[in-house]
């Protein structure tokens, strides 16, 4: 807060009386908006409503061998959907299961999974006593929440630049009772981080204590560009394969943020040994997902390059909102002092860091405002931000003058709580 510590008592006094004026004078304005999730907007769910179109009572119901997917059966998915992805993962058809709509189910069932059964020849974990996880911080509040419903530990590793912090998660993981981490590992939610290459292959090459250790690669925008330039991944089981080390990584990816969120199609690959576990317990969870829809997808979004096509259009609602934050955040808080955020080329987010101690009465006063914002602490486990300074803005759902109105009232909350925070001190 450079700027503002130049700044006499009686000069702090005055700024905050006028900065409680406008406040209030927002606060007066009745505004109803809520940016704490990242939904795609209206215009952006339009883009896809050709999918209800593909597959007409007089469209083929068959699979190209000759399934009907009207029926029961085929509980790994569709040939047509599992080469769909494929494509979009670069793995294998053969290591890929397409099942429901929602990728958090999956996570959340494979961990289920791994407490009750345990994998890869071990313990269930709930007999192995206290169980741990390493947590990529800030990171995504639904993981968090999958675990401390499980009652699994949650351990903090600081994202760098390039991902997780690599020497203090490898030294993590030479303890035996740290079983996993979950990770976005493009455009990580909240910041927008992509782990560069050679993050991803210090991850590959990890030898953990634990033989059932998992690492659950959430692939959440893998295909989420904002700009033309976006960031690449290195794919993940490619260079588990040069360390032998394909056991450790469950991916799971959607086509939530593709098409739609409530009815899209989500899918799980992993290593031979780890497909073979997790059919064996869809075999008795059921006796199969959605296939129709399944094939819908196929037959709107066709391949990979139709996935590309389409989210070029996607990209296109997106941009306008992120430029909008991210010229807001640079118009009234540059060389202030007062706050960091990042600029991603993708992805849902954009992380704000406000300063120590100060985001959960910025989120509180938005929320006065009429702004709801994710709650502040949500990117850490339990809630808890050690530092109280993360606050995650989710622009993609507003329309833009709502989304200007929205950033108008942040950006007086975030100097609102920077001078009431000087004057305290």
């Amino acid at each position: 807060m450079s700027e503002y510590r130049s700044l006499s008592r009686g000069e702090l006094s005055e700024l905050l009386a006028e900065l409680k004026d406008k406040f209030t004078h927002y606060r007066e304005k009745g505004l109803s908006l809520d940016m704490s999730r990242g939904k795609p907007g209206g215009e952006q769910l339009n883009t896809t409503d050709k999918l209800l179109d593909a597959l007409g009572s007089e469209s083929r119901k068959l699979t190209e061998n000759g399934f009907d997917v009207r029926n029961y059966g085929l509980p790994d998915g569709i040939p047509e959907c599992k080469r769909l992805f494929s494509g979009l993962l670069g793995v294998p058809a053969e290591n890929i299961i397409v099942c429901g709509n929602s990728s958090l189910n999956l996570m959340f069932d494979y961990i289920s999974q791994c407490m009750t059964h345990g994998t890869g020849g071990c313990e269930p974990w709930i007999k192995q006593g206290n169980v741990k996880f390493a947590c990529p911080v800030p990171g995504y509040d639904r993981h968090f929440k999958v675990l401390e419903y499980f009652g699994i530990e949650m351990i903090n590793v600081p994202m760098t630049a390039e991902g997780p912090d690599m020497d203090v998660l490898e030294e993590l993981i030479k303890d035996g009772s740290v079983k996993g981490m979950f990770c976005v590992p493009k455009y990580s939610n909240p910041e927008g981080i992509t782990y560069s290459d050679k993050t991803v292959e210090r991850i590959a090459a990890m030898k953990p204590a634990a033989r059932d250790f998992r690492i659950i690669w959430d692939n959440a925008y893998i295909v989420h560009d904002i700009y033309d330039e976006g960031d690449t991944l290195s794919e993940i089981f490619a260079q588990c394969k040069k360390y032998g080390s394909e056991d450790m990584v469950i991916e799971v990816v959607s086509s939530s943020k593709i098409t739609y969120p409530g009815a899209g199609v989500a899918a799980i690959a992993a290593s031979n040994a780890n497909i073979a576990e997790i059919k064996k317990r869809l075999s008795v969870q059921t006796i199969g997902h959605d296939k129709v829809n399944q094939l819908r997808h196929v037959l709107f979004l066709k391949d990979a390059d139709g996935i590309a096509k389409h989210m070029e259009i996607q990209a296109e609602h997106l941009r306008p909102r992120f430029a909008l934050v991210l010229q807001k955040f640079e118009n009234e808080f540059s060389g202030k002092g007062i706050a960091e955020w990042t600029k991603p080329k993708g992805g849902y987010f954009i992380n704000l860091v406000v300063p120590d101690g100060c985001a959960s009465r910025v989120v509180a006063l938005c929320r006065h405002a009429g702004v709801t914002l994710t709650d502040a602490g949500a990117a850490f486990p339990y809630g808890k931000d050690p530092n109280d300074s993360n606050i995650r803005i989710a622009p993609s759902y507003p329309s833009l003058d709502e989304l200007s109105a929205a950033m108008e009232v942040l950006c007086v909350c975030v100097e609102l709580a920077a001078v009431e925070k000087l004057l305290s001190e």
